[in-house]
């Protein structure tokens, strides 16, 4: 089971991460694009902005999963700490575009405040992730870490949600609304879970 639950990790991690080269094979309007008034697609600052988002999201999807492999960490060091700079670099960059798009987020004003949130509190997980480890504070970098990932995996939850909610046949702005929240909210509840199973929790000061 912990094997199959790796697998599925990885897989989900990848495939989302090279999402969004969906968006420069395919022309014309596709994915959330659809729901875009024509004024704002025409806005050069968004459409930077969108661009950076999605793309180096897509890179910390990619690089993230493998910094959570303990034999991969031990036998590449190295490397491991060179993907984490990465991993926080592009973090802060789509999380600084995630929160001016959300603004102008798809379901108004309640969305907004969701992917908002998301965008703050990733950006702060993923700060509290690279200070602890300058401070060679490794459980709480360990912590921080598992937070910021599973923020990060909110791009993995959103479009496992956004189709569960076509299926049972939701109207598409009031079932974004709900998502906005779901798809990260309960990701960090599981982070927590995870951290304190693994006693990291009575170690790290918030």
């Amino acid at each position: 089971m912990k094997t199959l639950n790796w697998i599925l990790f990885a897989f989900f991690s990848i495939g989302v991460g090279l999402y969004p080269v969906i968006y420069l094979l395919i022309e014309g309007r596709f994915g959330l694009l659809e729901s875009k008034p024509d004024a704002l697609l025409a806005s050069q600052l968004w459409n930077i902005l969108f661009y950076q988002h999605i793309f180096f999201g897509g890179v910390a999807l990619l690089i993230g999963w493998s910094q959570f492999s303990s034999r991969l960490r031990q036998k590449y060091l190295s490397t491991h700490r060179l993907l984490g700079k990465v991993y926080v670099a592009v973090c802060l960059l789509s999380g600084s575009a995630a929160l001016y798009l959300s603004f102008h987020a798809t379901g108004g004003w309640i969305a907004g405040f969701g992917f908002g949130g998301l965008a703050v509190i990733w950006i702060y997980t993923t700060t509290k992730a690279f200070l602890a480890i300058r401070q060679k504070q490794i459980n709480q970098h360990q912590a921080w870490m598992i937070r910021s990932y599973a923020l990060t995996w909110a791009a993995v939850t959103l479009r496992i949600y956004i189709p569960l909610g076509q299926i049972a046949q939701f109207d598409f702005i009031e079932a974004y609304r709900v998502i906005a929240w779901l798809c990260w909210v309960p990701n960090l509840l599981v982070a927590e879970w995870i951290i304190n199973r693994m006693g990291i929790l009575k170690i790290v000061k918030a």
